[in-house]
């Protein structure tokens, strides 16, 4: 099969599936309908751990019963709260760490992720990778709360020493405004 150019949850579900290993300890700051959490839980295997967070009650039922239907939640952590406090909540290294911003496909729209705990969140991830490891950021630009995300994140992640980490952005340039867009930050050796 050849090789096809997709979007930007693509890229970053691909990058995950080359990085994490069977064992390893991986975080989905963002649970949403669960799909990114059962994926992860299929990746790091029987030995492996998932640490899951999200703040509506509604996303961590949902995410339980697909993993518990699919033979997978032995293997993970749900939390129902925001992922600001991942720097909490894990105390070991991880593998990666995976957002998908912006809000819950098919829930309400008026709760969203927001800058201020997505830079928490996403400050506390960067300082739990482990050498190689890395940080996959789904950014969704197009309404108020994304494009501010998006322009922060441009921001930071622009400013992260490329002696630490290296940090790819990727976004369609004909796909039109509000597209999804894609960062992958990697932890040097």
């Amino acid at each position: 099969m050849a090789y096809e150019l997709r979007s930007a949850r693509y890229l970053a579900a691909d990058c995950l599936r080359q990085v994490i290993q069977p064992g390893d300890t991986v975080i989905d700051a963002t649970m949403g309908n669960g799909h990114d959490t059962a994926m992860l839980a299929e990746l790091v295997g029987a030995a492996g751990h998932v640490i899951a967070f999200d703040v509506q009650a509604d996303a961590v039922a949902h995410t339980r019963a697909a993993l518990e239907e699919a033979g997978l939640l032995d293997r993970c952590e749900l939390h129902c709260m925001g992922h600001e406090h991942i720097g909490e909540v894990v105390q070991s290294p991880v593998r990666t760490a995976t957002f998908n911003l912006g809000w819950l496909p098919g829930g309400n729209k008026t709760i969203t992720t927001l800058w201020p705990t997505t830079k928490q969140a996403v400050e506390a991830c960067l300082k739990l990778l482990v050498p190689g490891g890395v940080l996959t950021i789904c950014s969704y630009p197009g309404h108020a709360a994304g494009d501010v995300e998006r322009q922060a994140l441009m921001t930071l992640l622009s400013s992260l020493r490329p002696q630490e980490f290296n940090v790819l952005h990727q976004h369609f340039l004909n796909a039109g405004a509000g597209a999804p867009e894609c960062f992958i930050i990697q932890r040097q050796y």
